[in-house]
This record gives C-alpha cells, structure tokens and sequence, in this order.
C-alpha cells in the first residue's frame, strides 16, 4: 500500500485514513473494509508504532491508529466514529440497520468486538499478559497501559472474557442461520460482518498468501496459542471466510 506521511497528509483534501503500517492491525483493517464497501476512496497515511506519535498527538489528541480526517472536519478515531462518518459520506450501500432496534444490535454487538473490553481490546491483554514479567506493571503512555494492561484482574480475565464474547456471537451467526440469513444481524451486509472479518485475525489469520503479516506476528495472532483459551465456533471464521470473499479485496493490503 502506498502511504503518505502525517505532515504531508493533513494540508490534502478529502477523506484521509491513518494506518499502522505493516501489520494487519483489526481496527484499521475494519476501516478500510467499511470505506471499499462503500466505493469511498481515501488516502493511506503511514503510522509506524514508535515513529511519528508526537505529530499524530498534535493533531488528533492521541497517538493511535485508525484515525480519519475528512476536510478540515475534527478527525475521528474512534471505531463509532468511523463508521458513522461513512455512512454519512456514502448513504448506500447502509452499513447500519435504518430501524432503531436493528442499529441498537448492530452498536451492541460491535462494541463486543471493538470497544473497550471487547474482544479486540481482550485479545491485545492476553498478547501483553504474555510478554510483561511476573508482576511487572507497563510505562504510562505505552500501549499495554492504554489498554489497562497495569491491572492484573483485567489481564487474568481476558482470556475467559474472549471466550464469552465469541460465544454470543456464534449463537447470534447460528440464529441468524436459523431464520434463513447469511449476516450477522439483518438481511444484508452490515458493519457489523465487516467488524468480524477484520478481527477474526486474531482468532485466526488468513493463510500467508492472503494475509502477508511478519513471521513473528503470526502466532501472536493465532487463539490457539493459548492453551486456556476456549477455541472459537468453526462457523464465525466460515463467515469471515465468506465476507472476504465475497465483498473485499484479496490478498490484504497493510
């Protein structure tokens, strides 16, 4: 992928999308899902972990990606956000159920997967359970701190708060399968599957040829490197299997 840098980036116009650059980060890779769907095109901005937060500070208020800045609009980076600026940007294809109680499912659900104690969020504590010494607390401002990884009682609980939201979501792709629907939540394609696809990686990534992440990061990514993590339902890396195929581009592009 071709980036431009921070500095260069915010004098553009238009839809502009920071991206940790590299790796197949879920949250940027759920962003750049929502904008192809919607045939919205933006410019890649490079964030390299450990490069650059200062500027990214100044001009977002925090140091991490996904950010989008459209125009001279205030930038967004929050998942929500995101999702709410492409729907206003590009009405069609909805990503978002019109009634209220589908959009209420749909945020209820995400947040699972993308909010704070969600599985994402859970996933990244059990990656730096793993790598902080016994007793060990992470630096203020280091990413194991964002993500509350100074508390021990959040970090010895997300292995077992994975395997709960991974279970709702199974039931919920089995009900939906019941009532004769291929999506998450409703009759079509929702965020809410772009969601899953996205951070379905760190269940299991793609095979090499479709998902070229570094050697190292691989395993990190892989839930059964846990040996006390309850594996996910077959059926939800079948749909995300599916929604790649069938609505975004492969090989991934990071």
């Amino acid at each position: 992928m071709k980036y431009a840098e921070i500095e260069e980036a915010l004098e553009l116009p238009g839809l502009r999308l920071v991206l940790t650059a590299g790796v197949p980060g879920p949250w940027g890779e759920a962003a750049k899902a929502i904008f192809h769907v919607k045939r919205l095109s933006y410019t890649p901005v490079r964030q390299s972990p450990g490069e650059n937060a200062e500027l990214l500070r100044r001009a977002t208020g925090q140091t991490g990606a996904p950010v989008a800045f459209y125009q001279d609009e205030r930038p967004r980076s929050g998942w929500a956000e995101i999702l709410l600026l492409a729907e206003r940007l590009a009405p069609e294809p909805a990503l978002v159920p019109r009634d209220a109680g589908g959009r209420a499912q749909l945020f209820g659900l995400a947040h699972e997967i993308c909010g704070e104690q969600g599985f994402g969020w859970c996933r990244r504590l059990m990656m730096f359970a793993r790598g902080l010494p016994p007793g060990a607390r992470p630096e203020p401002g280091s990413l194991p701190w964002k993500y509350g990884g100074d508390d021990p009682a959040a970090l010895a609980g997300a292995s077992a708060r994975v395997g709960q939201i991974l279970a709702l979501l199974a039931a919920q792709l089995h009900a939906q399968r019941a009532a004769g629907r291929r999506f998450l939540v409703g009759e079509q394609l929702s965020a809410l599957d772009l969601y899953w696809a996205a951070f379905a990686a760190m269940v299991e990534p793609l095979p090499p040829d479709l998902c070229p992440m570094p050697d190292w990061m691989r395993p990190l990514y892989q839930l059964s490197s846990w040996p006390d993590a309850e594996p996910a339902d077959p059926a939800l890396l079948e749909h995300r299997d599916r929604v790649m195929r069938e609505f975004l581009p492969l090989p991934l592009d990071f």
